[in-house]
């Protein structure tokens, strides 16, 4: 009988000191320099290559600045509201955004560009290529306009290391050789990976092998 796993414990916030930049050194040395007021920025790449992260870490210094920030994306439904004055407005997902979901971001921005406040955004295409109202389009890509890339397999390797470390994990080279061979190498997937398999090893009582982690996925394929 499987022993029911313990919460693994919360996810750390994502701020700038733990971001991993690897090719992404002149987005991150933007943002950190970023006041509101600022022209806004635009950051798009492929899933797992840091943008959501990147955003949290921007709305995370706000708060330690006593800074304002207001949080929007493409899960957030339309109309979009703000309570009193933010110092920053926060777009995700600007590729998934619905045409009333379009219309909030268009008014946002105009509203933050006319009060000085700083507008980050993030999507999985260059705002050329965004499917949206040309006026948001325009806007999103006035400013400051990054692409991100995934991190490259010594460094996602060492993010995998530093996380499971953090709870307390030992990850052999040859886990970390399978992971990085058999799975998407982008983090946010390993970083599920490594959740599925903490679980598993914490409810067979056994630690984290190339085995266990065989057994694992046969169970979870087994119809």
């Amino acid at each position: 009988m499987k022993q029911i796993p313990l919460a693994i414990g919360p996810e750390p916030a994502r701020t700038f000191a733990n971001f991993l930049p690897g090719a992404n050194g002149e987005a991150l040395a933007h943002l950190l320099a970023l006041a509101p007021g600022a022209p806004p920025v635009y950051l798009w790449g492929s899933a797992g290559s840091g943008k959501t992260h990147l955003l949290d870490a921007v709305v995370h210094r706000a708060a330690a600045l006593g800074q304002q920030a207001a949080w929007f994306s493409a899960a957030t439904p339309a109309p979009w509201r703000v309570e009193g004055e933010r110092d920053w407005i926060v777009i995700d997902d600007a590729h998934g955004l619905d045409p009333a979901q379009q219309q909030s971001a268009f008014a946002l921005f105009v509203d933050a560009t006319a009060r000085g406040a700083g507008v980050v955004a993030a999507g999985s295409v260059p705002p050329v290529d965004l499917d949206v109202r040309e006026d948001l389009r325009t806007r999103l890509g006035w400013g400051h306009v990054f692409a991100l890339v995934p991190l490259a397999e010594a460094e996602a390797r060492a993010a995998l290391r530093r996380e499971a470390d953090r709870r307390g994990t030992f990850l052999s080279d040859d886990v970390m050789d399978y992971l990085l061979t058999r799975f998407e190498r982008d983090l946010k997937h390993l970083m599920a990976q490594l959740d599925r398999l903490d679980e598993f090893s914490l409810s067979t009582k056994r630690a984290i092998t190339v085995p266990l982690l065989k057994q694992m996925l046969a169970e979870e394929s087994a119809p």
